[in-house]
């Protein structure tokens, strides 16, 4: 009964999963049959006004005075030289690496002054302040109306701050640019002209990469990306289906926040909430894939991971409050609340996956029959090959036909990501379906922008988590999955296992590497981790304290009391020794990742692999006509059955016990030698290899029984949680030494205050 209700389980999961990976194809295809889409033509008067041109950053921003954009809509639109008046927002939080590109970058904009309102929402509480404070003051003494709005709390978080800017916001529309983006001159010159439809209430652009070749994690990411917005954002733009608002580098009409309710704070994605709900007020949505907004991708693990934990979790809050009223909705189509459904439950896809990735090695232990030539059974593979590479490979073929290969090896990294992120998506999906509420984590950026930088030693790298301790729990899972599929007679499973297990191991290999103890950026960073040209502007933010420290130091003198010092030398003295073990540390986590792997192939080679080898001898032994061949076979099954024991140590049954299976065992070996003295045609002949084949069946469901039990018996739970004890208890050692360096830390900001003062 457990065994048929696992399968059920399984295939259901499979076929979910399917129609998921069937969507994506469903909207690729949409997204090329544009051919019905009609069209909104923009007429301007100059053809030297600048609103068309190069939309990826390459051109002048002069184009020839008419531009055809395929829309669902049908109108002429007179452009006149006077543009409306628009407020740009840049919420910034602890952005002391980008804050000051960003500004710059928007203050570059080819776009009157006087009919520009630039809102600096700021919440930082580092050193960001002061950066931001100083730039608005260069250019507000420059003509700008720039503004530096600081909130003494983070209330909303980022909607919160887009909020109470928009309470002093004058502009008729709405441009908004995370910290991470640098947006070109003529942007605003080549969305707004989109606006001539009164119907329009958002324009979304496409995101690009400054430093998508950084690594394999960043092209990754990339990848995925454009996935989003070259198939999903342009097939829902070309339609009447829902977009969404990614939450940066799109332009807001203000009557359409209005009318949709403004900002919302009840979840971690405003963007997608307010994009949809301006969609059921009837506003239309349109994305522009010509139009390329570079951005900075995550270099660490940890932040791209908390980044999509963000999204993820807000995508299932918004699931639960706007799935109702969409369904109920009765001017939406079918298609519209099919597809609305898909895209705000699409992260259920991290759970389901790893549904399945622990049911599989399960079933193939238990030989439960999940063989392909069946057709429910076949669900899996269909799943697999679905979101597997093939017809993701002819996508990629047709979006970038001259980038083909270097996108095929982005996409090989790309499924590895989307494995391994499945156990922080997962935490992400049920902290949204139980309700718990946390903050919105911002995701760290360093300015990174060529291969040759390092982001590490910089203020923001985030430490260690717990969540990578699982990723190395299903990493070993699953190479104990490989060797189950193979043993067991079912190799076509282990590629597919492979390639998820390998996903495993990359996110944890890169968790355990991206980690870091000494994050001293504020001391090591001379000017705050910040690249500067001789023409940047000369912000005020003083360091000369660090020469201070170290020249006391190097003279031997301190103002500092002799016992003060002597704990800052034993401070000091901590945070030298984590610093020194710090790679011996990650040596250990890795040789205990080896070590359990090496123990885990030998307990399947020493306890389950002889089960399943006598399980064949059996198999071979029941089609044989003489009792001599079956007679080798079973003292060959003898020697692999252990001579006593029972697998189930909780509520033991006659069934699984291997005392109970020799005595069986004893009783077919003395048969077969009776009937071996037999003539081979006599009735008695016939009827003892008939009843022979009987026990040797029974002996083998008891044996298939017994299998699952040994992967869980109490020797294999004792070692296990002895290994799992070890790695936390590297994992206390690591948040020890990370406190030792925040205390020391903690004393250098101090003495720094008292020599100061």
């Amino acid at each position: 009964m457990i065994e048929y209700l696992a399968y059920v389980i399984f295939v259901t999961v499979s076929w979910m999963m399917s129609i998921y990976g069937f969507n994506f194809y469903y909207l690729f295809f949409r997204s090329l049959n544009n051919k019905n889409s009609k069209q909104l033509i923009i007429k301007n008067s100059n053809s030297s006004n600048g609103y068309n041109g190069d939309c990826n950053g390459n051109g002048d921003g002069k184009g020839s005075g008419e531009e055809v954009l395929n829309q669902n809509y049908n109108h002429t639109y007179d452009y006149d030289l006077n543009p409306p008046y628009v407020t740009i927002q840049l919420p910034i939080y602890n952005e002391k690496y980008v804050a000051e590109r960003l500004i710059k970058a928007v203050c570059k904009m080819d776009y009157p002054k006087d009919r520009m309102q630039i809102q600096v929402l700021d919440d930082s509480t580092d050193e960001t302040r002061e950066i931001c404070a100083e730039l608005v003051e260069y250019y507000k003494a420059r003509g700008y109306r720039i503004e530096h709005i600081w909130r003494r709390n983070r209330a909303g978080y980022k909607a919160g701050a887009l909020k109470e800017g928009l309470k002093k916001a004058d502009g008729e529309f709405i441009a908004i640019f995370d910290a991470d983006f640098v947006p070109p001159p003529w942007f605003l010159k080549r969305v707004i002209p989109y606006f001539a439809d009164k119907r329009i209430g958002l324009v979304q652009c496409k995101w690009g990469h400054l430093n998508e070749d950084y690594s394999t994690l960043t092209q990754a990411q990339a990848l995925s990306l454009d996935f989003h917005f070259t198939v999903e954002q342009k097939a829902k733009s070309l339609t009447h289906l829902f977009m969404n608002f990614n939450g940066t580098a799109g332009v807001w009409r203000r009557s359409c926040i209005d009318d949709s309710g403004g900002w919302h704070v009840g979840t971690l994605v405003e963007d997608l909430d307010l994009s949809y709900r301006a969609q059921m007020k009837g506003w239309k949505c349109v994305y522009l894939d010509d139009v390329v907004i570079n951005a900075e991708l995550p270099v660490q693990i940890n932040a791209a991971k908390r980044q999509q934990y963000r999204w993820a979790k807000g995508s299932i809050q918004c699931a639960i409050k706007l799935l109702d009223k969409i369904i109920l909705s009765k001017h939406l189509s079918i298609d519209t609340k099919i597809q609305a459904f898909i895209q705000l439950t699409r992260h259920v896809v991290h759970p389901l996956l790893l549904i399945q990735f622990l049911l599989l090695p399960l079933l193939l232990a238990m030989n439960y029959n999940i063989y392909p030539i069946q057709s429910a059974p076949l669900s899996p593979l269909i799943a697999y090959a679905i979101l597997g590479p093939g017809f993701y490979m002819y996508v990629i073929r047709r979006l970038w036909p001259d980038r083909w290969f270097s996108r095929v090896k982005a996409y090989f990294f790309l499924i590895l990501f989307f494995t391994g992120i499945s156990v922080s998506n997962t935490i992400a999906v049920f902290d949204a379906l139980l309700g718990s509420r946390s903050e919105f984590h911002r995701t760290p950026k360093f300015g990174i922008v060529k291969k040759w930088e390092d982001w590490r030693g910089k203020d923001y790298v985030l430490p260690f988590t717990k969540t990578t301790l699982l990723e190395i729990f299903f990493a070993g899972y699953g190479i104990v999955g490989i060797f189950i599929s193979i043993f067991n007679g079912n190799a076509v499973y282990a590629p597919l296992l492979a390639l998820q297990t390998s996903g495993f191991i990359y996110i944890a290999a890169l968790s355990i590497s991206h980690s870091i103890f000494n994050n001293r950026g504020r001391v090591d960073n001379g000017a705050g981790g910040r690249v500067r040209d001789e023409s940047s502007i000369n912000i005020k933010v003083d360091y000369s304290y660090v020469g201070r420290i170290e020249k006391g130091r190097e003279g031997g003198k301190d103002k500092s009391n002799g016992k003060g010092r002597d704990k800052e030398r034993e401070i000091e003295a901590g945070v030298g020794y984590s610093m020194k073990h710090y790679k011996l540390v990650l040596g250990g986590i890795l040789a205990l990742l080896m070590f359990g792997v090496v123990m885990a192939y030998i307990g399947y080679a020493s306890s389950v692999y002889p089960l399943e080898k006598a399980r064949g001898y059996i198999a071979v032994a029941v089609t044989s006509n003489s009792p001599t061949t079956m007679l080798e076979y079973v003292l060959e099954i003898e020697q692999l059955v252990p001579e006593n024991g029972n697998p189930v140590w909780v509520f033991p049954t006659p069934k699984t016990d291997f005392g109970m299976m020799h005595k069986s065992l004893d009783e077919i070996k003395e048969r077969l030698r009776v009937i071996a003295t037999l003539p081979r045609d006599s009735e008695a002949f016939n009827t003892g290899m008939s009843d022979v084949r009987g026990q040797l069946a029974q002996l083998e469901d008891n044996i298939r029984e017994a299998v699952p039990y040994v992967y869980v018996s109490f020797q294999n739970v004792v070692l296990s949680a002895i290994w799992i004890t070890v790695i936390l208890a590297i994992f206390t050692l690591m948040k020890r030494g990370k406190a030792r360096i925040e205390r020391f830390e903690d004393v250098e900001s101090e003495r720094v205050g008292n020599n100061n003062n």
